[in-house]
């Protein structure tokens, strides 16, 4: 067997635990933004948290246990998250995009596998779309736009650093070696995230939020060791990389499309195994259904921020799993950047559905904050 048929066997393991865990958890961050903002409700929110805590615990120890390198460069087979060019225009123009277009759309890229697997036909047209304008951002006519964004970058070789990561950053700034620094990082951020998250009594006391954040945040790891350990190999080594699903939808609909001249890879293969994962847990909890556009003004919302979604996805080079959980396991400045704008996103598209106009939910937003 090929390195790259079994990281795809194991990608389309990990991703059926995936998607069945987010499934019968309801874990969503679209969700949890939404009850924190409309009803109060932080539970969901402190999932999510708690899923980004355990994210980055497994994967620094994997790197600090030398079974990945984070430090690598794309061009040697490492990360796209921890380059010296520092894509910040893209990660709040996209993050800001994606999370606006996921209110739109009833939930992020994840979501929408969920949702697939759970009969919804409406999010088929939301993978479609996503896949398309995702493709034509990464490839396409919209990736000239992109381009023209990315000279606004930020060169960090030209302050000294080497990668975006933000304990060499910190190290930079208190003249201390980033790797003797990883350790203690790591442990303080861990240490305030589940202090916020534990600290609440009806978020103890709910365990499927508690349990569904262990797994989930266990996944991004173990799509690290998945792809650096399982998939290494000294002439053909797999690109280090874990969860994310809007670049890999675009891949997934030309995979299916040219199936023939292509390989599938890690990414296409996760996106198959969240919608089986989710299939057999609706079929499971006898939840499966079949959901249609309940109009053409539905059907409208569900494309533009589908639209968003794709283009939003690529330009901040993530969505809120991408960027959010496994972005943020690397401790990249632009995951944290593309993270808040996501939020920030979503919340101007919550309060323009309330508000029922772009600007009057920009200004019910800025008037509330």
């Amino acid at each position: 067997m090929s390195v790259g048929t079994l990281v795809a066997i194991a990608g389309f393991a990990a991703g059926i635990i995936f998607g069945a865990t987010a499934n019968k958890t309801n874990f969503c961050t679209m969700g949890a933004v939404s009850d924190m903002v409309l009803m109060g409700d932080t539970t969901r929110f402190r999932a999510w948290m708690l899923a980004i805590a355990v994210a980055i615990l497994g994967t620094q120890t994997l790197h600090m246990m030398e079974l990945i390198d984070l430090t690598l460069s794309p061009a040697d087979g490492g990360t796209i998250y921890l380059t010296s060019s520092l894509g910040w225009p893209g990660a709040i123009l996209g993050g800001l995009l994606f999370g606006y277009g996921m209110t739109m759309a009833g939930g992020c890229g994840n979501k929408t596998l969920l949702r697939i697997g759970g009969g919804n036909l409406k999010s088929i047209i939301v993978f479609m779309i996503m896949g398309v304008t995702a493709y034509m951002t990464l490839r396409g006519l919209f990736g000239l736009a992109r381009l023209e964004l990315e000279i606004f970058n930020t060169d960090l070789t030209e302050y000294g650093l080497e990668s975006q990561s933000m304990v060499e950053i910190l190290g930079a700034v208190i003249s201390i070696e980033t790797e003797s620094l990883r350790l203690g990082v790591t442990a303080v951020l861990a240490i305030l995230t589940l202090g916020y998250c534990f600290k609440d009594e009806e978020f103890r006391h709910s365990k499927t939020d508690i349990i569904g954040a262990l797994i989930i945040g266990l996944m991004i790891p173990t799509g690290w060791y998945i792809t650096g350990v399982m998939g290494f190999d000294d002439f053909e080594p797999t690109p280090l990389s874990s969860f994310t699903f809007v670049a890999p939808t675009a891949e997934s609909i030309q995979y299916l499309m040219t199936f023939t001249g292509s390989s599938i890879n890690f990414g296409i293969a996760t996106v198959g195994g969240v919608i089986m994962g989710s299939f057999l847990m609706a079929l499971a909890t006898k939840s499966f259904h079949i959901e249609a556009f309940s109009g053409a003004d539905d059907m409208k919302s569900h494309m533009f921020g589908a639209t968003l979604m794709g283009i939003g996805g690529v330009l901040a080079m993530g969505c809120t799993i991408g960027q959010g959980l496994t972005g943020m396991s690397t401790l990249a400045l632009g995951s944290l950047i593309a993270l808040v704008s996501i939020i920030t996103g979503a919340v101007w598209g919550l309060k323009s559905l309330e508000e029922e106009s772009v600007m009057g939910g920009l200004k019910a937003m800025l008037s509330r904050s």
